[in-house]
């Protein structure tokens, strides 16, 4: 399970999205997601971060540019299981009567036969991913039984078991507890040290330079991307976020001087 993988990038270059109402979603977004990095993916509601997610996957079709994970398609990346991805809460039918080791085991689904029918090796690494997660006790839960911490473990779970080697999480943060949020921190830590590419969006801006490399600045297309050092300032949030103005933004940077103003 913790072999280090040989770590793949995504380059995205001249990206634009239409949906079926003619809405353009994202146009003309190009950057590249380094190869062993953490990456922060910042824009406002709405701004296409999961649009983006989702054509990286190869759920939704371009109607413009190309992405590739390292040298390959997103097609032929999919069929060889190299992607892995974990949805928003709301993606997901919580009613429906699985178990969160089903769940888990959906990660190997792309290994299996026709039938579905598990192998022990499955089944182990299935476990493994659970245990990693902190959940190996809640297996035998309905998914929808459990918190909303324990739900974004499960489907973490589950992104382990599939052995990716490019992870993309989806507000992986909202609705999690501070230690829940410190455990998933620490694991993608882990995975990126093994060798694995990941990229994650979050409205938590307070927490991204605690774990990540890299961020891309996103409304609609790609406004900035590059280290903490370069992208992560208040002027680009500001103009990401469509004009907040700089002091709504000043305790992420300077904590101290908000806090004299605030006595």
């Amino acid at each position: 399970m913790q072999a280090i993988a040989q770590a793949l990038d995504i380059t995205i270059h001249n990206l634009s999205v239409n949906y079926s109402n003619a809405r353009l979603a994202l146009y003309n977004a190009s950057c590249v997601i380094e190869a062993g990095t953490i990456t922060a993916l910042v824009g406002p509601n709405g701004g296409g971060k999961s649009t983006l997610f989702k054509s990286i996957m190869g759920f939704l079709q371009p109607s413009q540019g190309r992405i590739h994970i390292g040298s390959l398609s997103v097609q032929t990346a999919q069929k060889r299981q190299l992607m892995a991805y974990v949805p928003q809460s709301d993606e997901v039918d919580w009613n429906f009567p699985v178990s969160v080791f089903d769940v888990v085991m959906m990660g190997r689904y792309g290994y299996m036969n026709l039938l579905r029918m598990p192998r022990p090796k499955d089944r182990r690494l299935a476990m493994e991913s659970l245990e990693r997660v902190g959940m190996a006790d809640f297996r035998h839960r309905q998914i929808g039984e459990l918190s909303g911490g324990q739900r974004k473990r499960a489907f973490l779970a589950r992104a382990l078991a599939q052995e990716g080697k490019v992870i993309l999480l989806d507000e992986p943060f909202t609705g999690v507890d501070v230690k829940t949020e410190k455990r998933i921190i620490d694991l993608l830590m882990q995975l990126r040290n093994e060798g694995h590419t990941i990229l994650v969006s979050t409205h938590d801006l307070a927490s991204i330079s605690t774990f990540c490399d890299r961020t891309v600045l996103l409304n609609r297309t790609i406004l900035a991307s590059g280290s903490l050092e370069k992208t992560f300032t208040e002027e680009n949030l500001a103009m990401t976020f469509g004009g907040l103005p700089v002091m709504s933004l000043h305790h992420l940077f300077h904590p101290s001087k908000v806090s004299e103003v605030d006595a």
